[in-house]
């Protein structure tokens, strides 16, 4: 049976039972791998930095590195399916990625290059993007189980997310509905990378908060990160707290805006910013009861992501072995 690229089957199609899966995870910070069970635990582990200022050779040699880490473990040869997520915007049509924060990779063929390699020869491999996969995760197993309309996003070195539609992951015929990062919130904002302006990403990603921070007059005792500057707001500091509500704002009308517009009962928010949800949702939800006014919109939940940092690697993994059942039933 074929399966549309418009969507991913229910979360209630069970994975290959009898084999290992594997999974990539690949960011603007770092490129993550992993081999789990069919249940979707962890069992090895690789990472390596993401050279996002290099050359494509180099980007992909780092997921060339990880894959080769994996394939030493015992389960490999049991391996069933490998998937991918990757930042975007992807094409999974395709195989080809153009990560907005990795500029090496424009149209880059990722999947006919991961299939080039010794490590995945025979491995059937699925792209998705990492805000997608991250949903798959989080609604088969996380926040948004057992809802039948949701949003979940990523909110990291970008911002990115998927949608959960009448219990379907929707994600578009190329891989990319829901990308909220790339919604502008700001009309007169400032220039986005991706070319637009005054977007959600711009005003709410890791990388944006802190070089808005420094640029308000934040003065960091230490390193200029968010964990610092998560770690001053906590402390009363002005700049960091009023950092951190803007990018609260921002995601607070993003969320306003696709609750209006597709009625979803929950908003799972994950990636490093999280992290910082202490400083960073009691503002989002302020903002967000005074922008989503409307009846049917105003009963939208904010959650924390429960995967936390595997999210990525989980839902790739699934997606990965659903699709492969689906294709076989």
């Amino acid at each position: 049976m074929a399966i549309s690229a418009s969507e991913i089957p229910p979360a209630s199609r069970e994975p290959i039972r009898d084999r290992f899966l594997a999974a990539l995870d690949i960011g603007g910070t770092k490129i993550a791998g992993a081999v789990l069970d069919p249940d979707g635990a962890v069992l090895h582990r690789a990472e390596r930095r993401t050279p996002a200022a290099g050359a494509a050779g180099e980007v992909f040699g780092a997921v060339r590195a990880v894959l080769e880490e994996l394939a030493a473990v015992p389960e490999w040869g049991r391996v069933a399916t490998l998937g991918i997520a990757s930042a975007g915007p992807v094409d999974i049509a395709r195989g080809r990625v153009s990560p907005v924060n990795i500029p090496g990779w424009r149209d880059f063929p990722l999947v006919d290059q991961v299939r080039a390699l010794p490590s995945a020869s025979g491995l059937p491999v699925l792209l998705c993007g990492d805000a997608v996969a991250m949903t798959a995760a989080e609604h088969r197993i996380g926040a948004a189980r057992g809802c039948r309309d949701a949003l979940c996003l990523v909110v990291s070195t970008g911002v990115g997310a998927g949608l959960v539609l009448d219990g379907v992951i929707r994600n578009g015929p190329t891989g990319n509905a829901g990308h909220l990062g790339h919604i502008s919130v700001d009309l007169l904002g400032e220039d986005c990378v991706c070319g637009s302006r005054g977007c959600v990403e711009q005003l709410a990603s890791g990388t944006s908060l802190t070089r808005r921070a420094l640029r308000d007059g934040w003065r960091p005792s230490g390193p200029a990160d968010g964990a610092a500057l998560a770690a001053d707001a906590r402390a009363g500091d002005r700049v960091a707290l009023a950092t951190f509500d803007s990018a609260a704002r921002a995601l607070a009308a993003g969320i306003a805006a696709v609750a209006t517009l597709i009625e979803i009962e929950v908003a799972v928010i994950g990636g490093g910013v999280a992290e910082a949800h202490d400083v960073l949702f009691p503002p989002l939800r302020d903002h967000l009861a005074a922008y989503a006014v409307l009846p049917f919109a105003a009963s939208v939940r904010v959650e924390r992501a429960a995967l936390r940092a595997d999210a990525g690697l989980v839902g790739a993994a699934f997606l990965a072995a659903e699709r492969r059942s689906a294709e076989a039933s």
